[in-house]
């Protein structure tokens, strides 16, 4: 069995993985919380424990900084088994990193181009994470990651607009073609410019290529896209699973 643990900035994900289950391996369940519901949690409810056995392997995508990291450390420490703290790599599970320095690659985005690789092992492939911040990769089809965007996610966008100038609300607007208020004009602009930047990158590579999208905020951007896409709830816990699912048979 696997915990496969991903802090993000806003939700920690959790899974445990069955590598056995159905003779193909999968999930036996997960779970998420807010970042401030886990930063709560008391000796008393520890997020991790409730009925599962002893993991044989944990291991953990962090982006949400020490606290989150000090935290993860506390909440495994029932087990026996030591936490893995994934990072950027040359090259695991069929994917090779072209980034300038592959230490530095987000765990997050490392392990969702790992899971992209295994959903779609013999195409190019978009990769997108819609949260707090949205990242848009790239995967060839020989499987080398050749690189990507981050830029902010729709609430981060919409904050920043009203914090950095005198009158723009912060609200939620509508979608609509032709906005006529402020609402719906931010709500729209921000919608338009993550479509247009997935978009553009799409266009950049194979026509053939698939896209996968995840993330909180990916139901409704695949709604503004104009390509076809598939949803992959949890990307990141999925290239987890794969790191530790072949590590544990190199076959």
């Amino acid at each position: 069995m696997i915990l496969a643990i991903d802090a993000g900035n806003s939700r920690v994900k959790w899974g445990w993985y069955d590598t056995k289950l159905n003779g193909a391996g999968g999930w036996s369940s997960i779970a998420n919380v807010s970042l401030i519901e886990f930063a709560a949690s008391s000796d008393h409810i520890n997020p991790f424990s409730a009925t599962h056995e002893n993991p044989s392997r944990i291991l953990i995508s962090n982006v949400a900084g020490e606290g989150a990291h000090q935290l993860i450390v506390n909440w495994t420490s029932i087990f026996e088994a030591e936490p893995e703290w994934v990072r950027g790599e040359r090259e695991r599970c069929g994917v090779r990193s072209l980034y300038e320095r592959p230490e530095l690659l987000g765990p997050d985005r490392w392990a969702s181009l790992i899971a992209a690789r295994a959903l779609e092992p013999l195409r190019a492939c978009l990769v997108i994470n819609a949260g707090t911040c949205t990242t848009v990769d790239a995967l060839n089809a020989r499987g080398e990651f050749t690189g990507g965007l981050i830029l902010p996610g729709i609430d981060l966008m919409r904050y920043v607009l009203h914090e950095h100038t005198g009158r723009l609300p912060l609200q939620e607007g509508r979608f609509v073609a032709t906005p006529r208020s402020t609402a719906d004009a931010i709500e729209t602009g921000c919608r338009h410019a993550q479509a247009g930047a997935v978009e553009r990158m799409h266009r950049s590579m194979n026509p053939d290529g698939a896209c996968l999208v995840s993330g909180g905020g990916g139901p409704a951007l695949i709604e503004r896209l104009d390509l076809p896409c598939r949803y992959v709830e949890n990307l990141v816990l999925e290239g987890l699973a794969r790191i530790g699912a072949a590590d544990q048979d190199p076959s």
